[in-house]
């Protein structure tokens, strides 16, 4: 308990407020319990810690984390029973996936300590509804996206850029964030939307982020082995190599040599862990049932990790639209333009797209890169990322 203690003053020590992520204005930081999920690197973490730092008693506060090796020997639940004995109020817990029995003993925290506060983190594929152990009624569950091109403009540029919302951006509404924002813009597409984007040996940290997740998260939340863990990989990388596209499941399911519906919840699985983006048709009943029109990588970044030789132009500017409008949006495939939003259809392109693909519809817009500003149903494609 001593040397958790001391990790946890220590961390605290270490913990910058000077910038909040989007979602902790969102979070009933107040209840019960709180679970917050995430792609690994995108600053759960970091979030937790500031919180304590600058709302909490830290006395009466504690920060651990599952992964722990104390917690090898010792049970989670057994924890939270001393510290509340000793006048514990809040217990604030990093990456529960880590430890085998965690919504069994999270469930017993809520059930036997109603005074004990837990917050906890956990990987994005981490489902609170799973199993006997129900936590839905009990938790409240928040997703936590990467840094959006507006939140990595206040840190890099130390600016004070507020949110817009979808109706400001499309009523061309939103202001200049930087004197010239494209060149930053570029910049946040090679490497902004991972909170470490700044330290050194940013690829190397990226793509041990991607093998994390693909060997060690998901085979643990779906009781993988090695060899399928080896599928999964086998099929992000035949996927990277492809995006954006409408997949085929047979010949997915040929080239990594196992059943079409396998696939299927392969695709699912990384799609949780924030590594794809599935865009589906806008139908309802029954053609809603259909194929994923197309298959997207997370977000710009991993393009450049992944699929270097395939990070053309046009692909990095659907993916960023897509993760960018998918935080605050129900985003889907659109008939003849390339998304929709409620009934507002969108073309995605460079400066010189014109209007042919969206000509007739209405509340359609040509969403273009390379612009500073929008004009009338033309959009500048960066201003999407002030959406968060």
């Amino acid at each position: 308990m001593e040397k958790i203690i001391a990790l946890y003053r220590f961390l605290l020590s270490q913990t910058d407020t000077r910038f909040l992520r989007y979602l902790h204005e969102k979070i009933a930081w107040n209840a019960r319990m709180v679970g917050i999920v995430g792609a690994r690197g995108v600053g759960k973490t970091t979030m937790l810690l500031q919180h304590i730092k600058m709302f909490l008693d830290v006395d009466k506060t504690l920060y651990i984390n599952a992964d722990d090796t104390y917690f090898s020997e010792n049970s989670l639940f057994d924890f939270a029973d001393t510290f509340h004995k000793n006048g514990g109020k809040h217990l604030y817990i990093d990456e529960i996936h880590k430890y085998p029995q965690w919504s069994k003993e999270l469930k017993m925290m809520y059930d036997y300590f109603p005074d004990l506060q837990v917050v906890f983190t956990g990987s994005s594929i981490l489902d609170i509804y799973k199993g006997s152990d129900d936590l839905s009624r009990r938790a409240l569950q928040y997703h936590l996206a990467g840094l959006s091109f507006r939140e990595y403009l206040n840190i890099s540029e130390n600016k004070q850029i507020r949110t817009y919302s979808l109706d400001e951006i499309l009523a061309n509404k939103v202001d200049l964030p930087v004197e010239h924002p494209l060149p930053v813009f570029r910049e946040y597409l090679r490497k902004g939307y991972y909170p470490f984007y700044n330290e050194e040996g940013f690829d190397i940290r990226l793509n041990s982020v991607v093998n994390q997740t693909i060997e060690n998260d998901i085979p643990l939340f779906a009781n993988m082995n090695m060899a399928t863990s080896r599928k999964l990989k086998q099929l992000l990388f035949v996927v990277a190599q492809s995006v954006p596209f409408k997949p085929n499941f047979n010949d997915l399911a040929k080239m990594i040599e196992t059943h079409r519906n396998q696939v299927k919840e392969y695709l699912i699985l990384m799609e949780k862990a924030s590594l794809l983006i599935q865009l589906q048709s806008a139908a309802t009943g029954m053609k809603a049932l259909e194929k994923t029109e197309k298959i997207y990588l997370g977000n710009p970044n991993l393009i450049h990790a992944l699929a270097a030789e395939n990070s053309n132009i046009g692909n990095v500017r659907e993916t960023f639209f897509a993760c960018q409008t998918f935080v605050n949006n129900k985003v889907t495939a659109a008939d003849k333009a390339d998304f929709m939003i409620d009934d507002y259809t969108f073309e995605v392109g460079g400066k010189s797209k014109n209007q042919a693909q969206i000509a007739g519809l209405k509340n359609a817009f040509v969403v273009k890169d390379d612009i500073e500003y929008g004009y009338q149903n033309i959009l500048p494609l960066w201003a999407f990322g002030l959406n968060y």
